[in-house]
C-alpha cells in the first residue's frame, strides 16, 4: 500500500489497542503503543533508502528481505528497544505485541497489490503479488478517516476500529472474489492454456491483465466485464544478443523483480539495443502503446555492453533515448 494508508493503519491499530484493558487503563502505555504501531506500520518500507545505491539496487531490494518472515521479528525488536529506551513500560509484553501486529499488517496488506513482496522468504524466494487491491485504495483510506472522526467525536476507538477492520476484511474477500471471476473472463477470452495475471486499478470496474500462452503474450483490459486485448507479442527464443545483455547487473535486477517480461532487439548505428519491458505497466503516449517500466542495454557489434538503463519512462521512447545518450556523451 501507499505510505499514507500505512500511516492510517498505524493510527487505526493504536485505536484498536484500546480493546486491550491494560492499554486502555494505562495512558503512558497507550501513547507508547501509538508510537510503536505508527512506526511499525512504516518500518518495512525503510528499505527505500537503498535507492541511494541506484535504481537497480532499489528494484532488486525494495519490499524484498525487509518484508520477509525474519524481518517481522527484527523490525519489531528494534522498535520495541527504541521505545523502551525512551519511555520504559512495565507492561512491556503488551507493547511488544501491538508493535508486532503493526509490522505484520504492513507486510500482509502489501501482498495484495501488483508490486508484491517477498513476504514468504526464506520459505519461498519469490515475489508474492495477489493482485486484488490497488496500491492506493480510496475505500480503505476513507474507512480509516471515518474511524478517526468518530474517535475524535468521543466514540470508543477500540470498538470503532474493530468494526472498521471487520468491514475491511470483508472488502478484501470481495475484491479477491472479483479478481478470480475476472481471471476466468480473461481465460475464456484468450481461449488457450497459460498463466493469467489480473491487475487492479483505482476503479472497481476496470482491471488490466497480462496473459502468457505457449507462443504469445497478451496485454489488455477488462471494463465492466468486457475483455479487450490491446497488444499481442510473440514469444521468441533467446539469442546471443539477449544473452550478452543479460550480463548487466541492471537487467539482472529487473528480471529478479518481474516475470511479465517481453524482450526486443534492434540494430542501431553503434551495435544493438536490447530492451525488456514489464507488460504490467502499459499506458498510452501520443496515441501509442507505451510500457513505462523497462531495462535497456546498448551493445556494440562485438556484443560488449556500452551502456544500460533500468527504471521508469513516462514520456515515450524519446525520453529513454535522451537518458542513454546523455550518459554516453
Amino acid at each position: 500500500m501507499d505510505t499514507a494508508t500505512h500511516f492510517a493503519m498505524g493510527f487505526g491499530l493504536a485505536g484498536l489497542a484500546y480493546l486491550d484493558p491494560v492499554v486502555a487503563s494505562t495512558p503512558s502505555l497507550g501513547m507508547a503503543v501509538m508510537i510503536g504501531t505508527v512506526i511499525g506500520s512504516q518500518a518495512p518500507d525503510l528499505d527505500g533508502l537503498v535507492r541511494l545505491r541506484g535504481t537497480a539496487a532499489y528494484i532488486r531490494n525494495h519490499r524484498g528481505v525487509s518484508h520477509s518472515v525474519p524481518a517481522l521479528f527484527l523490525w519489531t525488536g528494534a522498535i520495541f528497544v527504541l521505545i523502551q529506551a525512551m519511555m520504559p513500560q512495565p507492561h512491556w509484553l503488551h507493547l511488544l505485541g501491538w508493535i508486532f501486529l503493526a509490522v505484520c499488517l504492513h507486510v500482509f496488506v502489501d501482498l495484495f497489490n501488483s508490486y508484491g513482496t517477498k513476504g514468504l522468504y526464506p520459505f519461498r524466494d519469490k515475489w508474492v503479488a495477489l493482485n486484488a487491491i490497488f496500491i492506493f485504495d480510496p475505500f480503505i483510506f476513507a474507512a480509516h478517516l471515518v474511524g478517526f472522526m468518530l474517535w475524535a467525536a468521543g466514540a470508543h476507538p477500540g470498538h470503532v476500529f474493530l468494526w472498521i477492520y471487520v468491514i475491511i476484511a470483508g472488502y478484501y474477500y470481495w475484491r479477491c472474489q472479483v479478481q478470480r471471476r475476472t481471471t476466468e473472463l480473461v481465460r475464456q477470452r484468450i481461449g488457450k492454456a497459460g498463466t493469467f495475471t489480473i491487475i487492479p486499478t483505482l476503479s472497481w470496474t476496470y482491471w488490466t491483465f497480462v496473459a502468457k500462452t505457449e507462443q504469445h503474450w497478451y496485454v489488455g483490459e477488462v471494463i465492466s466485464g468486457d475483455v479487450v486485448i490491446l497488444d499481442t507479442f510473440s514469444i521468441k527464443p533467446e539469442n546471443e544478443r539477449i544473452a550478452a545483455a543479460k550480463k548487466s547487473y541492471k537487467v539482472q535486477s529487473f528480471l529478479a523483480f518481474t516475470h511479465h517480461v517481453h524482450v526486443e532487439t534492434k540494430e542501431r548505428s553503434f551495435g544493438y539495443e536490447v530492451k525488456w519491458i514489464d507488460l504490467r505497466y502499459r499506458s498510452r503516449f501520443q496515441g501509442k502503446s507505451h510500457y513505462m517500466f523497462v531495462a535497456v542495454v546498448y551493445l556494440d557489434f562485438d556484443l560488449t555492453i556500452r551502456d544500460s538503463f533500468v527504471g521508469w519512462i513516462h514520456r515515450g521512447e524519446e525520453q529513454l533515448t535522451k537518458k542513454l545518450d546523455s550518459k554516453r556523451s
